[in-house]
């Protein structure tokens, strides 16, 4: 009996164990069986149902039958094309803000105020496909930005060296606002105007007391800085270095301001006579007009000079009195640049001491005496260094019996005579905001689509990287995203998108970086998209172009 349930006792032990062995069998052969990982892009058919069947692979490989499953084609692949060229044309108002002119329209407006005024004004440009504006800064050796050499000006406060309360430097925030609605902003200087007859009074913090012994007076209210002096030049020089060394801006203008138009002084000569007599005692033998001229050129080349070895991508501008001299070209008559205001804008052009040349030709088409034509055909023949030629039109006056169709007729002009550089600068804003017609059939007209400013390819400038393109499929779109190594380099992007045959374009601003594109268009399947960048200086950088193949 004892034996007996022995026996019994080691059967029952050899069979758990029996048993148990069969089920850590059976769980063994289930932890063969691998889960597949499918890559994406990549479809699995038919499970498979042996484990002999599969291959075992490391994590992160594609599992796959390989008679049996179908990789799918890749959706996008870089290609190489022919993008076509987007519309480039500088287009620019004038902002003035001497006299409260443009802005801000009260020299007492409050910090918000000025700023709402200011946006406008910008959104304004953006909206009608304006892509740059010249705004005044320095209207008569005042500042409408925190200077150290120069007062806060009487027409952004009321008083000649009160800053703005609560502060803030409207420079700065024009050039921020600026830029974030991918407008260009060039500051507006007047070289040597010391005080205009709209600007107050006269006070101890003004440019004429605190620099008595270099101003002089002209008998209509204005006071002028003498060009000839040395501490002239030298403080104009500081003036414009300051602001372009501190400020992100695009470019440095100045208008036809040189020495003073005859009726600013009755008449009279300009009283330069202290200088011109050390001028001879020195031993100078120029005469009195060459003299004069020649201390505009100076301060001119240097001007130039000295911003190109500060930021050269800052492009330098001048807008001069549209005539030369009488007779240039043949059968204009007028007032003459060169002899009245000593002004030799000819040979500033010839020498290439500009970037872009903006004649104030605010004659029409047509007029017995002055053309607007033939004067922009003979400035562009004296254009020895192929600058940009983009002339000042009179948007708020010209003489025509129709305003709107003579300035479509200009800008028409411009575009058949600089072809390779066209654009125009209008003057001023106020023949924008306050001729809603005239906005209105520009926007309807030659500016309907946006342009690139064109390109200074004389300035030098680091190549542009090819971007990063990454599209993604949606439901209707293909949405595109881009990178670039070098985000600080691009101003603009363009946008390129194919649908069957035809590359259609969009200009977008640089702090964008992400479109949807239709996946139909014209009933038209999109097939491509492309982006690239484009610098401050409007070059181009190499494209990334994707082709979509299903």
């Amino acid at each position: 009996m004892k034996m007996r349930f022995l026996q019994l006792c080691v059967f029952a032990v050899a069979l758990m164990l029996v048993v148990s062995c069969g089920s850590k069998n059976r769980q063994a052969k289930a932890n063969e069986q691998p889960k597949a990982e499918v890559a994406q892009g990549t479809q699995v058919e038919n499970q498979p149902k042996k484990a002999e069947e599969v291959k075992e692979v490391k994590k992160g490989a594609v599992v796959e039958k390989p008679a049996k499953v179908v990789k799918k084609e890749e959706p996008f692949k870089e290609f190489r094309t022919d993008l076509p060229k987007a519309p480039r044309e500088f287009r620019a108002a004038w902002v003035a803000t001497v006299a409260n002119i443009n802005w801000p329209s009260k020299n007492n407006l409050s910090t918000a105020q000025q700023k709402q005024e200011a946006i406008a004004l910008l959104d304004l440009l953006k909206k009608n496909n304006f892509n740059a504006v010249i705004f005044q800064v320095r209207p008569s050796a005042d500042a409408l930005y925190h200077s150290k050499f120069e007062p806060w000006s009487y027409f952004l406060t009321g008083t000649t060296g009160k800053a703005p309360s609560p502060y803030y430097d409207p420079l700065e925030f024009w050039v921020d606002e600026a830029h974030k609605r991918g407008l260009e902003l060039h500051v507006w200087l007047n070289p040597y105007r010391a005080h205009h007859s709209n600007g107050g009074q006269v006070t101890s913090e003004s440019m004429v007391r605190k620099a008595a012994d270099h101003v002089v007076r002209l008998r209509n209210g204005m006071y002028w800085f003498d060009p000839a002096n040395q501490k002239t030049q030298d403080h104009s020089s500081e003036v414009v270095m300051d602001i372009v060394k501190r400020y992100d801006i695009d470019g440095v203008h100045f208008d036809d301001y040189f020495y003073p138009y005859a009726s600013y002084n009755g008449g009279a000569d300009f009283p330069d006579d202290a200088s011109w007599n050390a001028y001879r005692k020195s031993g100078g033998n120029l005469s009195r007009g060459d003299w004069r001229r020649d201390n505009v050129n100076k301060f001119i080349k240097r001007i130039y000079t000295q911003i190109k070895a500060e930021k050269p991508f800052v492009k330098f501008g001048l807008s001069p009195f549209g005539i030369w001299k009488p007779g240039y070209p043949a059968g204009v008559t007028g007032s003459s640049q060169y002899d009245e205001l000593y002004a030799d804008a000819k040979l500033w052009l010839n020498e290439g001491w500009i970037d872009y040349f903006t004649p104030q030709l605010y004659w029409p088409i047509d007029p017995p005496k002055q053309s607007f034509t033939s004067l922009l055909k003979w400035w562009e023949s004296e254009n020895k260094h192929n600058r940009h030629l983009w002339p000042g039109l009179n948007t708020v006056e010209v003489r025509s019996s129709n305003k709107i169709e003579e300035i479509k007729r200009q800008i028409e002009v411009t575009r058949d005579v600089t072809p390779n550089s066209t654009g125009a600068v209008h003057w001023s804003i106020a023949g924008l905001t306050k001729n809603p017609l005239m906005l209105k059939a520009l926007y309807e007209g030659p500016y309907r689509a946006p342009a690139l400013v064109p390109a200074s390819p004389w300035l030098s400038a680091n190549p542009i990287l090819k971007p990063t393109l990454m599209l993604t499929k949606q439901t209707s779109s293909v949405f595109a995203k881009w990178l670039h190594k070098q985000p600080e380099q691009v101003f603009k992007w363009v946008a390129y998108a194919r649908y069957g045959n035809t590359w259609e374009m969009e200009i977008l601003d640089a702090p964008q970086t992400e479109y949807s594109f239709p996946k139909t268009k014209n009933g038209q399947k999109l097939n491509a998209v492309a982006i690239k960048g484009i610098d401050r200086l409007g070059n181009e950088g190499d494209y990334m172009a994707e082709e979509i193949t299903e």
